[in-house]
C-alpha cells in the first residue's frame, strides 16, 4: 500500500501565543472551540540548509501575508502583526536548529481557543507555531521517479460552500477524505475536481500538465489554493524559456499529457509517471519537469543567486 504521507514531529519548543515553550506544557484545553468546529487557518512553510550550512526560511513574507489573509477571510482576529509572526517563525527556529541538520518544516497555526461553545462564539484566537524535520512528503523516490495518482470521486469545495483562498484547517477533511480513498486503493495521491469537472489540484497539492512545451495549471479563477511553490514554478519554468498558461482543463488532458508533476511547500515538486491507470509520457519525469525540480531544489539551497532574495536567513 501506498505511504499515508505521515512522520512523527519531534521538537524541543513551541511557540504559542507570544512565548516559547518546552514541548510539553504548549497545551490547549479540550474545549477548544477549534477541535469541535475547524475554525483555525495554517500554513506549511519549509526552512533549508544552504549550500554554506546555514538555516534559510524559502518565501517566509508570502507564507506569513496568505497566513495573515486566511485569518482575515475567516474572521479570526490575530492577536500579532506580520512582522511578529515572521520574527516568531525566525525565532522557533533559532532555539533548536541543531535539530534539524536537513532543515525544518515549520507549521504555524491560529485558532478559536476555549470558552464558549457553539456556531455563534467569539473566543480569544490562539496562535501557535511549531517546527520539525520533514522529507519529501511523496517520498523520495517519488521525487526521483514518479508518483500514481487518481482522480478522486471527491470533488474540490466550490466557492460558495468553503474559502477556497485560505488555508482553514477545518476544509481540509475534503483532501483527507480523497487522499484516504486513493492510497486505499493503492494510488500515492488523489487528484480533485471543481463542481464543473475541471482538474482543480490535488489532495494537498497544486497541479501542472505540459504538453507540446507548453506548461498549464489551472487559473486563479478555479477553486484552488494560491500556491506560493505553484507561484515558484511558473516563475522558474517561464525563466527556464518555456511558456506557462493559467487555464481550465479537463481529466483527460492529463490523460494525454507528456508531463504531469504537482508542487506544493511538502510536496516541492514532484513527477506524476501515471494517472488513473495511464501512463504519462514515457513513465519517467519528463525533461521540463526534472529541470524545474533540480532548478527549484538549488533555489530553496541558495545555490542561484538570482532567487536569493526568496530565501530569510536563520
Amino acid at each position: 500500500m501506498s505511504s499515508t504521507s505521515g512522520t512523527t514531529v519531534k521538537a524541543e519548543q513551541v511557540w504559542l501565543d507570544g512565548k516559547l515553550l518546552p514541548w510539553g506544557q504548549a497545551n490547549v484545553h479540550v474545549m477548544t472551540h477549534a477541535l469541535h468546529y475547524g475554525l483555525g487557518v495554517f500554513e506549511g512553510i519549509r526552512a533549508y540548509r544552504t549550500h554554506d550550512g546555514r538555516l534559510a526560511i524559502f518565501r517566509l513574507r508570502e507564507h506569513m501575508q496568505r497566513f495573515v489573509e486566511s485569518a482575515r477571510i475567516v474572521m479570526l482576529e490575530l492577536p500579532f502583526t506580520q512582522a511578529q509572526l515572521e520574527q516568531a517563525c525566525i525565532d522557533t527556529l533559532e532555539v533548536q536548529g541543531h535539530l534539524f541538520p536537513n532543515g525544518a518544516y515549520l507549521r504555524p497555526i491560529a485558532f478559536m481557543g476555549d470558552g464558549a461553545m457553539g456556531l455563534g462564539a467569539y473566543n480569544p484566537t490562539r496562535v501557535a507555531i511549531c517546527g520539525w524535520e520533514w522529507g519529501a512528503y511523496l517520498g523520495e523516490k517519488g521525487v526521483r521517479e514518479g508518483i500514481r495518482a487518481k482522480v478522486s470521486s471527491f470533488t474540490r469545495m466550490h466557492v460558495n460552500v468553503n474559502m477556497v483562498r485560505g488555508k482553514v484547517s477545518g476544509q481540509y477533511v475534503n483532501s483527507i477524505l480523497a487522499k484516504r480513498e486513493a492510497v486505499l486503493a493503492g494510488y500515492d495521491e488523489a487528484i480533485l475536481l471543481d463542481i464543473s469537472g475541471f482538474v482543480a489540484e490535488a489532495s494537498g497539492e497544486n497541479i501542472f500538465q505540459i504538453r507540446n512545451g507548453i506548461a498549464r495549471t489551472p487559473s486563479l479563477s478555479s477553486p484552488i489554493l494560491r500556491g506560493i511553490t505553484r507561484d515558484t514554478v511558473i516563475n522558474l519554468v517561464r525563466d527556464m524559456g518555456h511558456p506557462v498558461e493559467e487555464v481550465s482543463f479537463t481529466r483527460d488532458a492529463l490523460y494525454i499529457a507528456s508531463e504531469v508533476f504537482f508542487t506544493g511547500t511538502a510536496a516541492e515538486v514532484t513527477p506524476v509517471r501515471e494517472v488513473d491507470n495511464r501512463q504519462v509520457g514515457d513513465g519517467r519525469p519528463g525533461p521540463i519537469t526534472a529541470a524545474v525540480r533540480d532548478l527549484y531544489a538549488r533555489v530553496v539551497r541558495g545555490q542561484e543567486p538570482r532567487y536569493l532574495h526568496w530565501l530569510t536567513y536563520v
